[in-house]
């Protein structure tokens, strides 16, 4: 059983390995033998392989690394992000977390071999998506990053604060995508962490406030998750044994605060 978690001679790249959620999963990365390509603004601060500086809002910075990334990627794994709150635009949101991961993602897809993976870090933030189906679709058929930004720009009231829509945008990315990249033998699957105590979790509180964060740990398992506690599931969906069948999924981790929620065992007027 241990061999299914086994990363020995896999090269993975992985995003927004400095904190949080990518920086869990790269140290177990590391622990499985992987060869860790980690692409961050910021320091890692572990010993990866190779460490790249990039600004995943920035399409040529992403050329750029995309030009100092090995010639064949086993595993993507896509876990940067950036909050709502006080400290970016809903475009900078935009940019960071779907425009760049899909420009990155789409870069680096033909180095992908069969049996490699793909795996997003999405969010419960996005279950809205089933709303904006047509809206979503649209913007998958945007030709490049340029084209897919002035689709951006030209609906600031659908993007809102950004953050929501972004993580609509990337579950939908994951199952419209995984439908062509597995017809190549590259699996495409996303997690959606529940609220998660990362040191961006104040700009969370900032944005939607204490009572709406709390409500979705009170009501699941009485704590918010931690961010280790992401990293396993990144490693299982990205393996070629552990998950050979699984394309297309969203794996939900919230500690069962959706199911509660789907079901109306939720209190929200508690937390008005």
């Amino acid at each position: 059983m241990a061999d299914l978690l086994d990363y020995t001679g896999v090269t993975v790249v992985i995003t927004g390995a400095a904190t949080g959620m990518g920086h869990e999963t790269a140290r177990l990365l590391l622990d499985a033998g992987a060869d860790v390509h980690a692409v961050d603004v910021a320091d890692v601060g572990i010993d990866v392989t190779r460490a790249h500086r990039c600004d995943l809002g920035d399409p040529l910075a992403i050329d750029a690394t995309v030009a100092e990334l090995p010639a064949e990627v086993d595993v993507l794994m896509n876990c940067a992000g950036i909050p709502n709150g006080t400290h970016w635009s809903a475009l900078d949101i935009m940019r960071v977390n779907f425009l760049g991961l899909r420009h990155l993602t789409d870069a680096l897809v033909a180095r992908i071999p069969r049996g490699g993976a793909v795996t997003n870090i999405a969010s419960v933030a996005g279950n809205g998506w089933v709303a904006h189906t047509a809206e979503l679709a649209e913007l998958m058929t945007a030709t490049d990053f340029d084209a897919r930004l002035a689709w951006c720009e030209a609906r600031p009231d659908l993007l809102g604060d950004g953050y929501f829509f972004s993580k609509e945008a990337l579950q939908y990315f994951t199952f419209w995508r995984s439908a062509q990249t597995v017809k190549d033998g590259v699996r495409m699957n996303a997690i959606s962490p529940g609220a998660t105590d990362t040191k961006i979790m104040v700009d969370f509180r900032a944005a939607m406030g204490d009572a709406a964060i709390d409500m979705t740990a009170d009501a699941a398992m009485g704590r918010l998750a931690e961010a280790r506690e992401m990293a396993p599931a990144m490693l299982f969906l990205s393996h070629p044994l552990a998950a050979s069948y699984v394309c297309g999924a969203n794996l939900v981790i919230d500690g069962g605060f959706s199911a509660a929620l789907a079901t109306d065992q939720v209190d929200v007027s508690r937390y008005l």
